[in-house]
């Protein structure tokens, strides 16, 4: 899906002048090398490949960071928290006021754990895409799909928890249908499940990949024009996307972990 996109979307660009930049690089290629994923260290075992790619690198970094370091941050002895920890425990209570009590009531603490781990993992991974040299993992579809069928799994675990099997089955089916017309509610009421959450991850993958692809798009529009005075406008445009990246980064990972929280809430409904 990435190489596809990228290449409706650059080969406009790069037809212009062949594409070959003043080293001999094609533009699509200096594109593609930074917000594709890639293989860094290739590991295949009985025909199945294992190998290690930038993404994966960045979530086992998000992951460490997340198990290992941020325990230590909110660490600490004072009453009063300060600095970084002042800031996380700002932010879950933000998620707990607005997100977690809103939607899940008292059930919520329940599923607070996956909702905030799902929250700092999408920020961190967002965020470390902005460091040069990183990746967003999260502009890839895999992990995006993978974060919502995490979600898929809880819903439906947490319906069946509060409404047993037969509440679980009659969610499915509203009451007072026609015999005859339940196959086609019934198919249609599990496509729209499959639909919401597969737009959960198509909109996180698309906000963080469309945003690295503009910023790499605005360089390679440098070497595009081979002129050193229209550069100050890509790198102007580049700060600015950066900027508003970080701004994105924040604003996706709030929409995913409401969202996330509104189809519980749903399950969690007798009514659903």
């Amino acid at each position: 899906m990435k190489s596809f996109m990228l290449k409706s979307i650059i080969d406009v660009v790069d037809g212009q002048n062949g594409g070959a930049e003043p080293g001999g690089t094609n533009i699509q290629e200096f594109i593609m090398h930074n917000v594709s994923d890639h293989v860094i260290y290739p590991i295949h075992i009985f025909n199945v490949d294992l190998s290690i790619t930038k993404d994966v690198l960045m979530i086992w970094i998000v992951a460490a960071f997340l198990i290992l370091f941020l325990p230590l941050i909110v660490r600490s002895k004072s009453l009063v928290p300060k600095g970084p920890v002042n800031f996380i425990e700002w932010i879950v209570f933000f998620i707990q006021d607005t997100i977690i009590k809103p939607n899940l009531g008292e059930d919520g603490y329940r599923y607070a754990p996956y909702l905030l781990t799902a929250f700092f993992f999408i920020l961190s991974s967002n965020l470390l895409g902005l460091v040069p040299g990183g990746a967003v993992a999260t502009g890839n579809i895999s992990v995006t799909a993978s974060l919502a069928l995490l979600t898929f799994f809880i819903v439906q675990f947490s319906n069946v928890r509060k409404n047993g099997i037969k509440g679980y089955a009659k969610s499915f089916m509203p009451s007072g249908v026609p015999k005859i017309m339940m196959p086609l509610i019934f198919i249609t009421e599990v496509l729209g499940m499959v639909a919401k959450h597969l737009a959960l991850a198509i909109r996180l993958f698309a906000n963080m990949f469309g945003g690295h692809l503009v910023i790499f798009t605005m360089i390679g529009l440098i070497f595009l024009f081979h002129n050193i005075f229209i550069s100050p406008l890509p790198i102007v445009g580049d700060i600015f996307v950066s900027l508003l990246e970080v701004l994105i980064a924040l604003i996706q990972a709030y929409i995913f972990t409401i969202l996330s929280a509104v189809f519980i809430g749903l399950g969690l409904s007798s009514d659903h």
